[in-house]
């Protein structure tokens, strides 16, 4: 429950409480010595807040019901003797008045006054139950929120590793083979970091910067193969500039890379968004003999993230002996 609402509980009960122990019975039905209906008032008020701040935090314990029993039993002490202090001996001092025929006894006074003390402790400790749940469920979404965020950190932090390994390795190969495809590789490799290193410090990335990615993976990759023209690439995107976690896609083409059969069947990778909705297709012949497409960080990390940011995402991966297919749809209206 939020603390407005709360607060707005609290105004209306007194507010009410005030018609009916003040208003009514003295100023609408004439009842005689008003001045009781403001000690009553003033009882009520000190006990409530006695009991809201004080018993119910340190005695309510649903699994100890002697241990809340004995916490309400001194709110309505505390009730009896702060009625019984202002109308028996500090009226009676004052105005020569008291509430209750003489020579009452105050045991009857005790028990007399429990009925009137329930009121008033019993709402006081729902309020301050209202209260101490509320403050628990929003620690509770706080946690959770704080959870997720040091969990999506900590995804991020994965792929920028994994990625410049599996880059580096391409690179490496280009250079033991001297080839002069090594230099512009290079030079790609420079873009790639320079966009991993600004953007992945950011939560969302616009959606044209994230194909970028794709864009210079796929250039950067085409200069080690025979048959780069296998590499069949379309792209169809209506608002460039929607925002989508970045390094969420360039998974699933690095991995068609690494794992696809790109000597004699390539890929085919398709990015389109109509209506904000992103749709990503990507079809790779697998390699002979080749077990697992799947494994590792990389597409493991998406998933998890795409679980976190987009509950009600569209991830279809088909895993066949020859072919492994991405077919996924994110709705970015929200994002």
């Amino acid at each position: 429950m939020k603390q407005k609402q709360l607060l707005f509980l609290h105004v209306f009960y007194w507010a009410m409480y005030l018609v009916g122990t003040i208003v009514v019975p003295y100023l609408i039905f004439n009842r005689e010595h008003i001045i009781f209906g403001l000690t009553y008032f003033m009882t009520s008020f000190i006990c409530f807040y006695f009991n809201y701040f004080f018993i119910v935090h340190r005695f309510f314990d649903i699994k100890k019901l002697y241990k809340t029993i004995f916490g309400f039993s001194i709110s309505v002490t505390c009730f009896v003797l702060v009625r019984y202090c202002t109308e028996e001996i500090v009226l009676k001092h004052f105005f020569g008045i008291i509430n209750y025929p003489e020579g009452t006894e105050f045991w009857y006074y005790f028990f007399d006054n429990i009925y009137n003390s329930v009121t008033p402790i019993f709402i006081s400790t729902v309020f301050s139950l209202f209260k101490i749940y509320s403050s628990l469920d929003q620690e509770r979404i706080q946690l959770a929120e704080e959870k997720k965020n040091a969990e999506l950190k900590a995804l991020k932090t994965q792929i920028n590793p994994h990625f410049i390994f599996n880059t580096l390795n391409n690179i490496y190969s280009l250079v033991y083979q001297k080839s002069e495809k090594a230099l512009p590789a290079i030079e790609e490799l420079g873009q790639l970091l320079r966009y991993s290193t600004k953007d992945l410090e950011e939560d969302f990335i616009s959606l044209d910067k994230e194909i970028g990615y794709i864009d210079s993976l796929t250039e950067l990759e085409k200069l080690r193969l025979r048959n780069p023209e296998l590499i069949h690439v379309e792209k169809n995107i209506q608002h460039p500039h929607l925002n989508i976690s970045p390094m969420l896609l360039v998974p699933f083409v690095e991995n068609a890379f690494k794992h696809g059969d790109l000597r004699g069947k390539g890929f085919e990778l398709k990015i389109s968004e109509q209506n904000k909705v992103l749709h990503f297709y990507l079809l790779n012949f697998k390699k002979d003999k080749m077990k697992d497409s799947v494994s590792g960080i990389g597409i493991q990390n998406v998933k998890k993230r795409l679980e976190i940011l987009y509950p009600k995402h569209q991830l279809n991966i088909k895993d066949s002996e020859t072919e492994f297919i991405v077919d996924l749809k994110i709705d970015l209206k929200d994002e």
